[in-house]
């Protein structure tokens, strides 16, 4: 497949991450004029559009982004680590662990303790799979694919135990936060902080990420210290998959879609797919989230049930386009 060059596509991007936030800005049950969101964005104006602009669609749009980003940038290091191209942010169990700590802290009545319970339990999961998969041995891709779907399945038997015997007032928003909903999300800035923290972070190791996405025989060869750089690697993964889920829920195929079709507009080099990725992310789920509170507004969808239906024909026709 034809490559792009890099600073193009980039600056393409940021293009469409600028005009998908203005566009969430001016659509839902209530439309704005363009207008009226500039100047609830730039003055002082204190009028019904303002509030809906600055108060409502703001914050949940900057906190769509910045999952969307960090999602995709896991899902980016997750696919280097595993040398394999449908790996995903969730493949070591973090989204399960995430939700029955938030699901636990939902059926006890302690909201104040779900996005604390669903970090914790995004942890959890990380440090059970690394260290089942290392065992007496050392840690390979393989080892850790397969424990992590494991731990994802007990995880998952978990939330249904949850599910099956919460009241019934709470299973509804219980489902839909597990789905992935960001209609009450308001951790927005600590997740586009965390998202710029994780780039800064990464870039510097992006050359030798490059190197390792061709094997550890080779990345070793060529001087990378591989056994550092995949805990480093990991634990970044981690940390964005952790606080993706933490303020959105297990919003699925982010993650697996956007670096494979970064992927086949500029190559492998983590120099420019992961800030790539975080672009493309950003915007995808920024575009999402707007559909998923405008199809059948006034009423809202979770925004994990579009990401899914566009998701599965996205990823087959970009495996077909790849292949051929």
């Amino acid at each position: 497949m034809r490559r792009f060059s890099p600073v193009a596509v980039l600056i393409l991007l940021a293009a469409c991450a600028a005009a998908v936030l203005v566009f969430a800005l001016a659509a839902g049950s209530v439309p704005v004029r363009m207008t009226a969101v500039w100047n609830a964005m730039t003055g002082d104006a204190t009028d019904t559009a303002t509030t809906v602009v600055r108060e409502l669609r703001w914050p949940r749009a900057v906190a769509a982004f910045a999952v969307g980003g960090l999602l995709a940038v896991a899902g980016a290091l997750m696919q280097v680590l595993l040398r394999n191209p449908l790996a995903d942010p969730y493949v070591l169990g973090l989204s399960g662990g995430a939700a029955c700590g938030a699901l636990g802290a939902m059926l006890i009545g302690a909201t104040a303790l779900v996005t604390p319970a669903a970090f914790g339990g995004a942890i959890v999961s990380s440090m059970l799979v690394f260290g089942l998969a290392r065992g007496d041995g050392a840690w390979s891709s393989t080892r850790l694919l397969l424990t992590g779907v494991v731990v994802a399945a007990g995880w998952g038997a978990l939330i249904m135990l949850l599910l099956a015997t919460a009241p019934e007032a709470q299973v509804r928003g219980m489902l839909f936060w597990l789905i992935g909903d960001l209609a009450s999300s308001t951790h927005g800035g600590i997740a586009l902080i965390t998202l710029v923290v994780l780039l800064l972070l990464t870039l510097p190791l992006a050359r030798d990420a490059t190197l390792l996405a061709r094997g550890d025989v080779t990345a070793a060869s060529l001087g990378v210290p591989v056994r550092l750089l995949t805990i480093a690697l990991h634990g970044l993964a981690a940390l964005a998959t952790a606080i993706a889920v933490t303020v959105a829920g297990s919003v699925g195929f982010v993650g697996l879609v956007v670096p494979h079709a970064v992927r086949l507009l500029i190559g492998n080099d983590q120099r420019w797919l992961v800030p790539a990725s975080a672009l493309a992310g950003g915007a995808l789920l920024v575009f999402a989230d707007t559909l998923a509170r405008t199809i059948i507004a006034p009423a809202q969808l979770p925004v994990g049930v579009l990401t899914a239906l566009a998701g599965v024909p996205v990823f087959l026709w970009l495996l077909r386009r790849s292949g051929s």
